[in-house]
């Protein structure tokens, strides 16, 4: 059974920085896709970024040049830096994984809070 653990989230004020880590146990391999979702109060859960296992990485536009996604396959533990956050960024943060096709698993979800 595939399991994934957030930590990292939290409150901070605009403009300040925060690491996101997923750690992934059970029958994973370095070709696992993996990335990171979001859903705000009152909104759908969209696809921050995400990253193959290959090292493609994809990043959503209204994040681009301030959020960083990153593997560390060694550990099945998968990054995401946020920089520059701001308050449109609040919402809880969900990381999730794909094994094949038909198998997506998801972690428990992280608060992110960005508030003065």
């Amino acid at each position: 059974q595939v399991q994934l653990v957030e930590s990292g989230g939290g409150s901070v004020q605009p403009g300040g920085s925060l690491r996101l880590s997923c750690a992934a146990s059970g029958s994973i391999s370095s070709r696992t896709f993996m990335a990171w979702s979001r859903q705000a109060p009152g909104k759908q859960r969209e696809l921050v970024a995400s990253i193959t296992g290959g090292g493609i990485i994809y990043v959503q536009d209204s994040v681009k040049g301030r959020f960083i996604i990153s593997r560390d396959n060694a550990a099945n533990t998968v990054h995401l830096q946020m920089n520059s956050l701001k308050p449109e960024d609040t919402a809880v943060y969900y990381c999730y994984l794909d094994i094949g096709v038909a198998q997506r698993y998801w972690g428990q979800g992280i608060q992110v809070t960005v508030s003065s």
